[in-house]
């Protein structure tokens, strides 16, 4: 998703010979924050992750690869899958960009810093891993919750809900009896995706194909959320259920087209940007940890990264 709310390898092939993956657990991580995941791995990809900012983990360290303008992490899931398959240099391309869209997976992508080009170029017959993190900038879910905050903020300061009954005032900006917008919109990315998965699947025919959700954003409990991230307690629901309407989409399109879904959501629960700061995975609206606002930190990049690789476990 956009930075702008501040604004797999299972089966590899190589020289013919099926590759192996051993999954290797580790003690002292009771927190959830990384699940000790390490495997042997190839030397060989290669690997190519495609996505948005939640791929490329905005504000986590200093920019890294061109164009600048994109904010890519060196500690974001794609990097951090690469290192523990042992994938280097040529093997290993990072082409996510903040504020991606399906349409900037085919077309270039113009960033406050440099242009990205089409993310699909990347990819090629030699191809062997893909990872595609995409479609919450289709739905307009940053914006959606900037404006959802802006409301929330005007419920905080008229009492709580003291004056006024609406206790989720943004949802009734995109639902009306039977007309869902948003809804709407996560069926129009659905066919998107549908399309790139389908060149994905022609440009790179060799390739294990891995479509990545996005981890909870918000908790189960609506009360637990206001003073962090400013939200009515009905928007927190509302919110939260509209990205669980997403990542039905994302595996429901994955799975009609063949490919993997990694899920990213189910590990997060608990960690979302409500949860501590010393066990969270997303970063509330002032991040308290290196991430960019309502965006994944280190530690939920390494969540992200540990369930690619126990889902490219699964598949072999």
């Amino acid at each position: 998703m956009k930075t702008s709310v501040q604004a797999g390898v299972a089966g590899l092939l190589a020289c013919g010979t099926l590759l192996t993956v051993v999954l290797v657990a580790r003690d002292g991580d009771d927190d959830g924050s990384h699940t000790g995941v390490a495997y042997s791995a190839p030397t060989k990809g290669p690997y190519v992750a495609i996505g948005d900012s939640y791929t490329a983990g905005p504000g986590i360290t200093d920019p890294t690869g061109s164009p600048a303008g994109c904010d890519r992490s060196t500690g974001n899931y794609p990097a951090l899958v690469a290192a523990e398959l042992g994938l280097k240099g040529g093997d290993f391309r990072d082409v996510s960009c903040s504020g991606a869209t399906t349409a900037d997976l085919t077309a270039a992508q113009k960033t406050n810093d440099g242009t990205n080009s089409p993310q699909l170029t990347a990819l090629s017959s030699t191809t062997r891993l893909v990872t595609i993190g995409i479609g919450g900038n289709d739905v307009g879910f940053s914006s959606m919750i900037k404006r959802c905050v802006g409301m929330g903020a005007l419920y905080q300061l008229t009492g709580r809900g003291k004056y006024f009954t609406e206790d989720a005032p943004c949802e009734r900006e995109y639902v009306n009896g039977d007309s869902d917008k948003v809804k709407q919109k996560i069926g129009t990315a659905g066919d998107r995706l549908t399309r790139v998965l389908t060149e994905v699947k022609r440009r790179a025919p060799e390739a294990r194909v891995y479509v990545v959700s996005y981890p909870a954003i918000l908790p189960s409990d609506s009360a637990d959320c206001g003073r962090d991230m400013s939200l009515a307690p009905g928007d927190v629901s509302f919110l939260r259920e509209k990205e669980q309407q997403l990542n039905i989409m994302l595996r429901q399109r994955a799975s009609e087209a063949g490919v993997g879904y990694v899920d990213t959501y189910t590990p997060s629960a608990d960690h979302n940007a409500c949860a501590a700061k010393d066990t969270r995975w997303i970063e509330p609206l002032v991040p308290e940890n290196p991430a960019a606002p309502v965006h994944p930190n280190a530690r939920g990049e390494r969540g992200m990264a540990d369930a690619v690789l126990r889902t490219v476990k699964s598949a072999l």
